[in-house]
């Protein structure tokens, strides 16, 4: 499946028994002599009560993570197509806690990502005291960003021309800065007004990728901090749009876009 381009093997380990290691993952990740996607998903019972599935990320890299937003959406439609449920209000625990998910008709879900968390310990990013922005030297140049967790760690840069940006020269020093103890996804962002931005997305664990849910939060999340957006934007990245909305009262972000099946198939491990 996909969300925007943001592609995913998404694995019904609910029904049979599954067992993947790292070295497994990452073969099935590769494009040429695997099946390729960005992040595998895979559908779990659940360990605790009042939740409906348990809901694992790995990375391409073979790294497991905290949080996936167009993961999330596609996994609702997964586990629906698949019989596991029949509900259009999922609730599926994570790494990063609980998430709610309401499938709207056969492409469209919505997913409450929860309240953007800004302290940079819990992040984590290493800093002596919080602040709305930090600076970094990165070969030589002063780079300013926002850090923000959506359930997963984000750097947030605001720049001129997002076609232009150095994505994978500042997002790969940025990721793996000492800083980020668990590594980071980057985000670039342009904005074009108050209700909408352009992004391109750096990944951990993965690099340069066509869309990022959580990724969208994160930028979403930071703009509308700075008082540069309003409460709800149309995010555009390479692989189409989503719209993110922040509660006002709250400051819970929503996200909704569409997914789409690429294909299934079985692979013998």
């Amino acid at each position: 499946m996909h969300g925007l381009g943001n592609d995913f093997v998404l694995i019904d380990a609910v029904s049979q028994n599954v067992s993947l290691n790292d070295q497994q993952i990452r073969q099935l990740a590769n494009r040429k002599f695997g099946i390729g996607f960005d992040q595998l998903l895979l559908a779990e019972l659940p360990s605790t009560e009042n939740v409906d599935f348990r809901y694992r990320i790995f990375n391409s890299d073979g790294s497991e993570v905290e949080q996936c937003g167009n993961g999330a959406r596609c996994f609702a439609q997964f586990v629906r197509y698949k019989g596991l449920t029949d509900k259009e209000r999922i609730k599926v625990e994570t790494l990063a806690g609980e998430l709610t998910l309401e499938v709207r008709d056969k492409s469209m879900v919505t997913v409450d990502m929860g309240i953007p968390v800004f302290d940079p310990s819990s992040i984590p990013f290493q800093a002596q005291h919080a602040s709305e922005t930090y600076q970094l030297t990165l070969d030589g140049n002063q780079v300013e960003f926002s850090v923000v967790a959506i359930g997963n760690p984000h750097a947030v840069l605001f720049v001129d021309d997002v076609q232009t940006a150095a994505v994978q020269d500042i997002g790969s020093q940025l990721e793996n800065h000492a800083r980020f103890p668990n590594r980071t996804n980057v985000q670039f962002v342009q904005l074009e007004n108050r209700s909408k931005i352009n992004q391109r997305i750096f990944e951990r664990g993965v690099g340069e990728t066509m869309a990022s849910g959580s990724g969208a939060c994160a930028a979403v999340a930071v703009a509308r901090r700075l008082d540069l957006v309003d409460d709800t934007v149309q995010v555009q990245m390479p692989g189409g749009s989503l719209e993110i909305h922040c509660e006002n009262n709250t400051g819970r972000i929503f996200m909704t876009g569409p997914t789409e099946f690429s294909f299934e198939g079985s692979v013998t491990l």
